[in-house]
């Protein structure tokens, strides 16, 4: 391994960037480690990071670092990156609205672009009732106003999640969220008339989705009640809880016992929306329409935005001046929207998220087959989990799993770990990997698990 003493500039981001594992230095090399000194000095202990490297570029499925390293990106961070970071056409939607203007507020005075935002996703969302939209700054934002947005309409308050759920890390989203570490442990108390109720967990529960879904509105029904219910919120696919991947029929049980008892159903697809799974939307897999969908993540290439979508006679519950916020629809954020949904819906990204689905899923299926501690392979498109689990009592194996993701880092792989038990790796390419990197970014997942 050869070092290298500088680096004259960063390189180019986006397209250009040779895709490429290279490793020039160990990770972290000597830059990424100054980096990391100045962050521990100055940055609040609490805002963690998973890959210790300085970025400096990023483009196709590699991020490279200051040190000269190029790493190969499982991760979109965190599925945001979708189109792959720096596309042409988010790049020059920015820099032209960057020229014009770079905020007024949307409450103040008006602009095309989160017009054209709020048209495009009442378009592409699932249904084809009328809809309306509201954007927002994060995806905690989109669901803490989605929560606001369902109670306002029912007039009532109660609220259930689901079991592994993660919704965000403000207070009435802790709520929501299920898991305490690290994401509620200490910032209590929050938000109340929050509930919980069991998720269909095939791997887990063995149930039907049928069953499980009698077992949800059980404990629903039992434990708030509808006539206290203002909605259900649910991940079609979980994210951090581990890419669980709900049996056939419960999420279209739970729709239609939200519709019999005047619940607003609310889809949290901001992990899983904008082609991740292979569709524009999850909701699509299970054959379900939301009365509610949060956005955020991959809406906007990279950008911060978050929308809410819904009927329009939900949305408009609200009276004006109810919903918004300063920097809620920024026009550069809006700028860079508009161009990703153009990247999705015309250059075959759904397809391609199909495509890089199958690799990830044969190729760990394979060695699934080959190694009892990888206990479960689940997703669609691409945003795939791999489970690992003790070979001799299926108990989830977090060491092994934190012992994978340490070593594929350290080989140059980004990835992400997830779950309940923080036993699954997730992985969540940018459509914009080659097939190429993509294998070799799974050779070295291989040889982590083999010498773990």
């Amino acid at each position: 391994m050869t070092t290298i003493d500088t680096v004259a500039a960063p390189p180019l981001g986006g397209p250009s960037l040779p895709q490429e594992r290279r490793l020039v230095t160990s990770i972290p090399g000597p830059r990424s480690q100054e980096l990391l000194a100045r962050k521990s000095a100055a940055v609040a202990a609490g805002v963690g990071h998973t890959a210790p490297i300085e970025a400096v570029a990023a483009g196709g499925g590699v991020i490279v670092d200051a040190d000269g390293n190029s790493l190969i990106d499982l991760g979109s961070g965190i599925a945001v990156t979708t189109v792959g970071n720096a596309h042409p056409k988010v790049v020059a939607a920015v820099q032209a609205q960057v020229a014009q203007f770079t905020h007024t507020c949307f409450m103040i005075s008006p602009y095309d672009s989160y017009v054209s935002v709020a048209e495009a996703l009442n378009r592409i969302t699932p249904g084809d009732h009328e809809k309306k939209s509201a954007l927002f700054n994060s995806g905690a934002e989109a669901v803490e106003n989605a929560i606001k947005i369902a109670r306002k309409f029912t007039k009532k308050q109660a609220v259930v999640a689901f079991d592994h759920g993660y919704h965000g890390r403000t207070n009435l989203t802790m709520a929501l969220t299920a898991k305490a570490m690290p994401y509620k442990s200490g910032f209590g108390p929050f938000a109340g008339e929050i509930y919980r109720a069991p998720l269909s967990y095939p791997f887990r529960d063995g149930l039907s989705g049928a069953d499980a879904a009698k077992k949800a509105i059980s404990v629903i029904e039992k434990q708030v009640g509808a006539d206290n219910l203002a909605a259900v919120i649910i991940e079609p696919i979980q994210g951090e809880g581990g890419f669980i991947v709900p049996a056939d029929g419960f999420l279209p049980a739970l729709v239609e016992w939200c519709r019999q008892n005047g619940v607003v159903f609310i889809a949290d697809e901001i992990q899983t929306g904008f082609a991740r799974t292979g569709a524009m939307f999850a909701s699509e897999l299970f054959g379900i329409v939301p009365d509610l969908i949060t956005t955020a993540k991959g809406i906007a290439g990279g950008l911060p935005l978050a929308a809410v979508t819904g009927r329009a006679e939900i949305m408009d519950a609200s009276h004006a001046g109810g919903l918004g916020g300063t920097y809620g629809g920024n026009p550069v954020a809006c700028a860079a929207a508009v161009a990703s949904i153009d990247v999705f819906e015309h250059e075959g990204l759904i397809e391609r998220a199909q495509q890089v689905g199958a690799i990830l899923t044969g190729r760990l299926t394979a060695l699934q087959a080959e190694d009892p501690r990888l206990g479960d392979v689940r997703g669609h498109g691409a945003m795939i989990a791999a489970e690992f689990v003790n070979a001799q009592t299926g108990e989830p194996d977090a060491a092994l799993t934190a012992a994978v993701a340490k070593s594929c880092i350290a080989e140059g792989v980004i990835v992400l770990t997830c779950g309940t038990y923080g036993n699954v790796i997730r992985f969540l390419p940018p459509l914009s990997i080659p097939d190429a990197l993509l294998h070799e970014g799974l050779d070295v997942v291989a040889a982590a698990l083999a010498s773990a």
